[in-house]
């Protein structure tokens, strides 16, 4: 193929996987559910399973091999502008008067899901290698398998909290704290596990680890400082301090990628790293922009993970793991959330908010999933099987949401108004009536 073929052929499904991926999002907005939604679902649809088994010739035309590459790099650019902006959004100053509920949360989010699956990856590895995973599991692979079930997805929870009007209350505080703790625990797991695995490396794990190591100790010691007196001091203009701070993200996230790891990594060092203003707030000229370029360029990565999807070899073995999975997924996640919650003094029904909040997965399920097949962690077919997972249990978390809203309020219809208590829930997502952020104390 031509050069002026090629950028032709990349032009033309740039405009399709923008168009068709923007107006997914919108439609399921529109229908009550996050935007990622209606986005994978494009990604699905315009990948070999759908769009290749349905028109070959058009997705052919569409979708070169030889463009492949080009669309890979968008996506890995898109992810690391947004993880570079979800490190700079990370404020675990947001725990508050109620960090130790929060802590107890995310610890009991991640340790039993991470035990679930683990386990059960061992028990059933005869049942996984059906769906192409090797004869022998290593401890990587078992170590993903845990990390799948464990994962939240901060940013799909933090705008399903707004929606639904939980901002300021003790549900929504205590389940986006616990995300963003959770997060830290899950990335720190899964880039241990992809150290772990190697690859075709030349240095072996343990020199890779320690040269890490001494990266991230240089990014925190130097990096940060430095930072810090140029933004500070200098007070370049709004363009040029982004453009400073995504070519840092993108170059950290090139060494962690040189170390067998993945660029997520890189890029939410970055971001953490990355100075406030003085005050301790966020520079809205840099966060704005940030989103604007992240979310338009999100839709590649969304593409190239839909293709990765082998809905053709799935099989009857492949749709049994989906309904295992999903049902493992969200029992463990909302059960532990809601446990540990209870435990952290919340009532009934703000403990069953925060467990079914944590249960969603989303864009960052997605990633670690995209990183595990990449390094080799997991095989196409089981891959298919956690992505549906993962959209299956952030689909759900909506109507799960209007489910207990609706169990709270005939709980308080059935007993006397002083007994409902202020932590009572109103009947929509406008007025929710669960315990404010003022009541913390």
């Amino acid at each position: 193929m031509s050069p002026d073929a090629l950028i032709a052929h990349f032009v033309g499904a740039s405009a399709l996987i923008l168009v068709a991926a923007h107006a997914a999002g919108w439609a399921a907005r529109k229908l009550g559910q996050p935007y990622i939604v209606g986005q994978l679902t494009a990604g699905i649809a315009l990948g070999p399973s759908l769009l290749g088994h349905a028109a070959p010739d058009v997705y052919e035309a569409l979708f070169p091999e030889e463009i492949g590459t080009a669309l890979t790099g968008f996506a890995q650019f898109s992810l690391v502008v947004f993880l570079f902006a979800v490190g700079y959004e990370l404020d675990l100053k947001l725990l508050g008067d109620r960090a130790r509920t929060a802590v107890t949360v995310a610890l009991a989010s991640f340790l039993v899901p991470m035990t679930v699956g683990s386990g059960a990856a061992l028990l059933f590895w005869d049942q996984l290698r059906t769906l192409g995973m090797p004869r022998d599991p290593s401890a990587s692979m078992v170590v993903f398998a845990g990390i799948a079930l464990s994962v939240t997805a901060v940013p799909v929870l933090t705008a399903i909290v707004r929606e639904n009007g939980l901002a300021r209350t003790v549900p929504g505080v205590v389940a986006i704290s616990a995300a963003g703790l959770l997060d830290v625990v899950c990335w720190t797991v899964l880039a241990g596990a992809l150290m772990e695995n190697g690859g075709d490396h030349a240095l072996g794990w343990p020199w890779r680890a320690v040269i890490a190591a001494g990266f991230v100790a240089v990014i925190l010691l130097a990096a940060r400082p430095l930072l810090r007196r140029l933004l500070w001091r200098t007070h370049m203009e709004a363009s040029l301090r982004m453009a400073l701070l995504i070519g840092f993200a993108l170059g950290s996230a090139w060494v962690t990628h040189s170390l067998g790891l993945h660029v997520i990594f890189g890029a939410l060092l970055a971001g953490v790293v990355a100075p406030r203003e003085r005050d301790g707030t966020l520079d809205p000229d840099l966060l704005r922009p940030l989103h604007d370029v992240s979310s338009l360029l999100l839709p590649f990565f969304f593409v190239i993970s839909g293709q990765a999807v082998a809905l053709n070899g799935m099989g009857v073995a492949g749709w049994v793991a989906v309904l295992v999975v999903t049902a493992m997924a969200a029992a463990t996640k909302i059960g532990s959330g809601l446990a540990a919650a209870r435990l952290g003094g919340l009532d009934r029904h703000d403990a069953r908010t925060v467990g079914i909040l944590m249960s969603a997965r989303g864009l960052t399920e997605l990633i670690a999933l995209n990183a595990g097949l990449q390094a080799g962690l997991v095989s196409d077919r089981l891959y298919s099987v956690l992505v549906f997972m993962a959209l299956a249990t952030t689909l759900f978390t909506q109507p799960l949401l209007f489910l207990t809203r609706r169990l709270a309020e005939r709980e308080r219809d059935g007993r006397p108004d002083d007994a409902a208590g202020p932590s009572a829930p109103g009947r929509g997502p406008e007025t929710p009536r669960t315990t404010p952020v003022a009541d913390l104390g």
